[in-house]
C-alpha cells in the first residue's frame, strides 16, 4: 500500500471495547491542498491513534474527509484548521482508526449460498459428522442421497473417515457419501445404488483403488475414483435474487469485521454478472477484485478465447469498486486431500492413504502449456493467478513466470501465487525479484498444523509459510 493511499473503509475501534459499532466510511487519502482550503471538509476525527499504514507505518492524530474521500491526516492542529462551522467533528477519544482489511482469497458467491438448503455445523470428531449426517437421513424422505462435503479429516481428532458400519447404523435407508478431495466413504445403500458390490472391479485403466476388508469385502473407502458413486443429491438452489441478498449479507459480515475489499479467486461468469448487478443497484459495499477461472487443459484457440474477452471486458478496465483483475487457473491438488503437488515425496501416510513411497502428488498442467498460459494472460496485462499449493508446483509456476519475464515486464502485471506453500530460499529470492506477489492461507497454520507435522516433521514444515523469511525479503504477501 502506498504512503497515505488507504482506499478501504474506516473502521473505528476502540482498545478492548467497541468505540463506535459498524462506522464505516468510505474514503481514500491524499494530502491537504489548496482544493481543501477552499471548499472545507465535510468530517473530521480527531484525538485519535489513526494508523496510516504508510511505509512508516505512521500513527497520526486526525483525518480530515470530504465527501467519501480522506483529504488529510495529521495532527489535532493541522486538521482542526480545515474545519469549518459546518463541519461533523468527532471525537475519537483516543480510540484506533484502521484502514480497512483486504481478504485477499474468497469465493464469496459460493460461500454466501452454501448453507441456503440447510445449516452445516462446526464438526471436531467422528462423532459431530455422525450426528449431523444421522440428522440428516431423518430430515429427508427414504432413498434420498445425504452428500458431505467440506468436511477435512485432517481436522477431526481421529484424522480418518467414517467408516460404511458407522455410515450404516445412522444412515440405513438413505446413501451417504463423505468426500474429501478425490476420496469418499461410502455407506452401503450408496454403493448398492451405484452398482458395487463385493465383486466390483474398476477399469483396468483407472489409478483409483477400492479399500476391502482382510475377507475382500469392499469397506465403503474409495479413493481417486469418486465418480463411481451415482449420487443424485437434491438440494434447494437460490434464485438470483436470492442470491444477491446472501452475497449482500455475506458483504455486511465482511464489513462488520473491517474487511472491506476481497480477491474473488475462481470468478465464473455468473459470478461476474452478480457482482455487477450489485454494482449497479449501489449495493456493493465491499470492493471486489475479480479473478476468472479457466480450464487449463482446454484447447489452446480455446484458452486465448477466455483470455483475450476478459482483456477486453468492460469490468478489466480499473473501477476501484469492481474490477476484473485477472485469470486463475488450477496447478496441483490440495494439502488437506494429500494431492498437492511437492518436490519430494509426500511418505507413506495413514492419514491420507499413501502407500506408494515415491508419491509427490497430483500436478494438473504441464510446464509447457504453464507458461503459454502465464505469456498469454500476462502479455495482455491480466494478472495471472494459480493454485499452487506444494512445492513442486510453486517452483513449475515461478519458472513460468520468469521464461515469461525474458520478454515482458512484469511489474505492471504483479503475477500471483495463490496458497504458495513450502518456500524455499530460492523460491522466495526468485519471488522478489520478479515481483510475484504471494496469496496465503495463515489459518491452514492454525487448523492444520498439528496434521502437516506429524505428516512431514518439524524441520520440513517449518517451511510451510514462512512470513518472516518473505517479510524480510520484500515479497507482498496477502492473507485470506
Amino acid at each position: 500500500m502506498n504512503s497515505l493511499r488507504l482506499s478501504q473503509i474506516a473502521t473505528i475501534v476502540r482498545p478492548l471495547r467497541c468505540f463506535i459499532s459498524g462506522l464505516a466510511i468510505y474514503l481514500l487519502v491524499a494530502t491537504a491542498d489548496s482544493w481543501v482550503c477552499a471548499q472545507g471538509v465535510d468530517r473530521v476525527f480527531l484525538n485519535g491513534k489513526v494508523v496510516t499504514v504508510d511505509a512508516e507505518f505512521s500513527i497520526v492524530q486526525a483525518v480530515a474527509v470530504a465527501g467519501n474521500r480522506i483529504v488529510a491526516v495529521g495532527s489535532n492542529e493541522a486538521i482542526r484548521r480545515l474545519a469549518n462551522p459546518a463541519t461533523d467533528v468527532v471525537d475519537l477519544d483516543g480510540a484506533m482508526m484502521l484502514p480497512g482489511l483486504i481478504d485477499s482469497h474468497v469465493h464469496a458467491t459460493n460461500a454466501a449460498s452454501y448453507e441456503f438448503d440447510h445449516v452445516v455445523p462446526d464438526v471436531a470428531t467422528i462423532g459431530d459428522v455422525l450426528k449431523y449426517i444421522g440428522d440428516r437421513a431423518q430430515a429427508l424422505p427414504e432413498g434420498e442421497w445425504v452428500s458431505v462435503h467440506q468436511m477435512f479429516i485432517t481436522r477431526l481428532a481421529e484424522q480418518r473417515f467414517p467408516t460404511r458400519e458407522e455410515l450404516d447404523q445412522v444412515s440405513p435407508r438413505n446413501p451417504v457419501v463423505f468426500q474429501t478431495g478425490p476420496d469418499l466413504a461410502a455407506n452401503s445403500k450408496a454403493l448398492e445404488l451405484s452398482g458395487i458390490d463385493d465383486s466390483y472391479q474398476l477399469p483396468s485403466d483407472s489409478t483409483g483403488r477400492i479399500e476391502r476388508d482382510e475377507q475382500g469385502r469392499i469397506n465403503g473407502m474409495i479413493r481417486g475414483a469418486a465418480s463411481i458413486i451415482k449420487s443424485k443429491v437434491k438440494l434447494k438452489s437460490p434464485t438470483l435474487l436470492e442470491k444477491q441478498e446472501l452475497v449482500k449479507k455475506l458483504f455486511h459480515d465482511y464489513n462488520s469485521v473491517g474487511i472491506t475489499s476481497v480477491s474473488d479467486r475462481n470468478t465464473s461468469q455468473a459470478g461476474m454478472e452478480l457482482y455487477q448487478s450489485l454494482l449497479e443497484q449501489d449495493a456493493l459495499n465491499v470492493r471486489v477484485f475479480m479473478y476468472y477461472g479457466i480450464d487449463p487443459n482446454a484447447e489452446p484457440a480455446k484458452i486465448r478465447q477466455q483470455i483475450e474477452t476478459a482483456a477486453v471486458h468492460p469490468l478489466h478496465a480499473y473501477n476501484n469498486r469492481l474490477w476484473l483483475r485477472g485469470i486463475k487457473v488450477f496447478l496441483d491438488g490440495g494439502m488437506l486431500t494429500g494431492s498437492a503437488f511437492m518436490r519430494e515425496p509426500w511418505g507413506i501416510s495413514q492419514i491420507y492413504s499413501i502407500d506408494d513411497p515415491d508419491y509427490r502428488g497430483t500436478l494438473k498442467i504441464a510446464p509447457e502449456r504453464l507458461y503459454q498460459i502465464a505469456e498469454m494472460a500476462l502479455s495482455h496485462e491480466l494478472q495471472m493467478t494459480a493454485h499452487a499449493v506444494g512445492d513442486g508446483a510453486v517452483h513449475n509456476l515461478i519458472d513460468a513466470y520468469e521464461r515469461v519475464a525474458e520478454t515482458i515486464d512484469l511489474a505492471p502485471a504483479r503475477p500471483c501465487i495463490t496458497h504458495c506453500n513450502f518456500m524455499s530460499a530460492d523460491a522466495i529470492s526468485r519471488m522478489k525479484n520478479l515481483g510475484i506477489v504471494a496469496d496465503l492461507q495463515p489459518a491452514w497454520l492454525y487448523l492444520d498444523g498439528v496434521t502437516l507435522a506429524k505428516q512431514f516433521g518439524l524441520e520440513r514444515l517449518e517451511y510451510f509459510q514462512p512470513y518472516r523469511s518473505l517479510f524480510d525479503a520484500g515479497v507482498v504477501v496477502g492473507g485470506g
